[in-house]
């Protein structure tokens, strides 16, 4: 006698239960209540550079709120007439060299705050820290003294070098948090495949440090770029003057440029604003980086 097997059941597929969304305090919150507030924000924020292209690009002269026909001649008047492309060129200058230099400096002593202990390390961390308070101002009379007996007045190498002093006590610090992120088992793997210090610091160590790199580099330049006080103080003859300084003779006691002040302005921040579009991802990236402790 030949039975027949009843076919086993047929297994029903589950969908694995989805895990509850967190509700958040905003979820509740009308959206019109956010977008209001920010598009406020905005535009209180882009009606100044509004402003700042409408006197540079209108025809002098024109009261209109919308600068049509658009002119030029305000550009050409302050890069040929009062010599911006001369201060372009130096503010390019001392900005790359302040980078460079307070980028490589700021490197080794930041590796040294993080990965070596001597006794007065935390008495060091806080004068670093108190050298913040300390406004520029302050430092003009003997920085001046200095560069007077070096020499070195009227030359781009004393704003460099001003610039330079001034950023590191904050990049140092930044840089030996980043550093303090990466793993020091990293390098001592390296030194067990042979590595030297410094090997292992170029191959293990400095490509994850890329972010954070860029965020200090990145505001070394824009504070020399946009710094006034050492390039007025230290620089004398024009052909080396900088583009804050270079703004500054646009205003007189008597009148006011401001078609050629705003053309100046606008000269000024463009190349800030780029660089700033170009690294915006690793500027994040390098101070979320350096904000939480390894």
């Amino acid at each position: 006698m030949i039975t027949e097997i009843a076919p086993a059941p047929e297994r029903v597929a589950t969908e694995p239960a989805r895990p509850r969304r967190k509700r958040r305090a905003w979820d509740d919150v009308p959206r019109w209540q956010i977008y209001v507030p920010l598009s406020i924000y905005l535009l209180f924020t882009l009606i100044p550079f509004y402003w700042i292209l409408l006197f540079a690009l209108r025809r002098p002269g024109s009261t209109s709120l919308v600068p049509w026909p658009m002119t030029f001649e305000h550009f050409e008047k302050v890069w040929n007439e009062r010599a911006f492309g001369t201060y372009f060129q130096n503010s390019v200058l001392v900005g790359i060299a302040t980078l460079g230099m307070t980028t490589l400096v700021a490197l080794a002593g930041g590796y040294a705050l993080a990965r070596f202990n001597f006794r007065i390390k935390k008495a060091f961390m806080l004068a670093l820290l108190c050298t913040q308070f300390v406004p520029g101002a302050l430092l003009l009379v003997p920085l001046f003294e200095i560069f007077a007996n070096l020499r070195m007045i009227n030359s781009l190498v004393s704003v460099i070098i001003a610039e330079t002093v001034f950023q590191l006590p904050l990049s140092m610090i930044l840089i030996s948090g980043f550093i303090r992120n990466v793993p020091y088992s990293l390098e001592e793997a390296a030194w067990v495949d042979g590595c030297n210090r410094f090997t292992a610091f170029r191959i293990v160590v400095l490509p994850l440090l890329r972010p954070g790199l860029i965020a200090v580099g990145s505001f070394a330049f824009v504070h020399a770029w946009n710094h006034f006080l050492f390039a007025l103080m230290f620089l004398s003859d024009q052909s080396k003057q900088t583009i804050p300084v270079g703004l500054n003779t646009l205003m007189s006691a008597d009148s006011v440029d401001l078609g050629a002040l705003a053309a100046g302005g606008i000269i000024a921040a463009v190349p800030v604003v780029i660089v700033f579009a170009f690294i915006q991802k690793w500027l994040i990236t390098g101070f979320s980086a350096g904000a939480v402790k390894g």
